[in-house]
């Protein structure tokens, strides 16, 4: 017997490439183009101005931000639990609430890091069949179960499911908590955060990493009824009490106070993927309508890892997935505009080049 065999082996998460090279325009991880608001900066300076400050452990509860988001959603801060980017608070309802010899439930086209946590944690799992619409369908996910996980706009497809289609799998479920991981709904689509009120299984998951334009500081945020918070705060004190650092309680706080800049920067977001999908259908790109900050697309004359190749030469970095089903798409994070005209310059010299390659063969 070797001392590996005692050792936990699980293949980890990929996450997308973090070139070095500045002039190339990375769009292959969902960060926000714009930078956070203003009053992020000025905490920043105020707090660089306090250095003493440094030398005591944070706010364990992060009382600030959690008083900020109580207040900005119109919930008590027993509803709130905060971790360090939304993968942190995930992970932590994993661990908290999928605890059972039932196997858990999500798409099999979805946000790759769930069956990473499942298999660390040792939970065991089934992936559920999108349609070949990439929709999910509430019927699916009414058998016996050890909870559900949902990402609502789905990653990576950006689609978006219906409330109606939410409600029935958390009514249908009173059994099992369902997790809705809501980490791009600020670009459009519908929260299921009013379903708090009527549901105590369900917990809903948010981030600042892509609407806050804060990926950097990793702030995450859960909704959910004051004992199912509990129960993740007792985990999280059970694991490492000071999770958060202080300069993220207090740009985070900030940036959630500052409302009118986070409505203008998604507005932004927003427009720029309207007018790149406008661009995408004039080239015969294939694609659902996005509710996110990205797209995900597919061409029918060239393979997506083709395409994604052609891309990286020209300096535009994007993120293709080498998975059955999804293996001939590419998602294409939203820009500035100034980027997604590049984009789609850049996308329409490849395929003409393309088309002249089949041409002459």
């Amino acid at each position: 017997m070797s001392f590996e065999d005692n050792i936990r082996k699980v293949v980890p998460y990929v996450a997308g490439e973090q070139p070095s090279d500045r002039n190339i325009i990375k769009l292959n991880t969902n960060e926000n183009p714009y930078p956070p608001a203003p009053g992020v900066r000025k905490a920043l300076e105020d707090l660089a101005a306090r250095p003493a400050d440094f030398r005591l452990y944070p706010d364990m509860n992060a009382a600030p931000l959690v008083n900020a988001l109580a207040d900005k959603y119109a919930l008590s801060p027993g509803q709130i639990y905060v971790g360090v980017g939304s993968d942190d608070v995930l992970a932590m309802c994993f661990l908290t609430f999928f605890n059972s010899d039932k196997p858990i439930l999500f798409p099999d086209i979805t946000y790759s890091f769930y069956d990473v946590w499942a298999d660390l944690f040792r939970i065991p799992y089934i992936q559920v069949p999108l349609d070949d619409d990439f929709n999910i369908h509430a019927e699916d996910y009414l058998r016996d179960n050890g909870g559900v996980i949902i990402a609502n706009p789905n990653a990576p497809t950006g689609a978006e499911a219906d409330p109606e289609t939410l409600e029935k799998i958390i009514a249908g479920n009173p059994g099992s908590i369902v997790i809705v991981d809501e980490a791009y709904v600020d670009f459009g689509a519908e929260s299921v955060l009013p379903l708090l009120h009527k549901y105590e299984n369900l917990i809903v998951v948010q981030t600042f990493s892509k609407s806050r334009a804060m990926a950097g500081m990793r702030i995450g945020f859960a909704f959910g009824s004051p004992k199912l918070i509990g129960y993740l705060q007792d985990v999280k004190f059970s694991f490492n009490s000071y999770t958060m650092n202080l300069p993220s309680i207090v740009c985070g706080t900030a940036a959630v106070r500052d409302d009118a800049y986070f409505r203008e920067m998604t507005g932004k977001i927003v427009a720029a993927r309207e007018d790149f999908m406008r661009e995408l259908r004039k080239m015969g790109f294939i694609f659902h309508d996005s509710k996110s900050n990205f797209v995900f697309v597919r061409h029918p004359s060239m393979r997506g890892e083709q395409l994604f190749s052609e891309l990286r030469r020209k300096n535009i970095c994007v993120r293709h997935f080498s998975r059955p089903r999804i293996d001939d798409y590419l998602r294409i994070t939203i820009g500035t505009p100034e980027q997604m005209a590049a984009v789609v310059k850049a996308l329409g010299e490849i395929l003409n080049l393309n088309q002249e390659g089949i041409k002459q063969s």
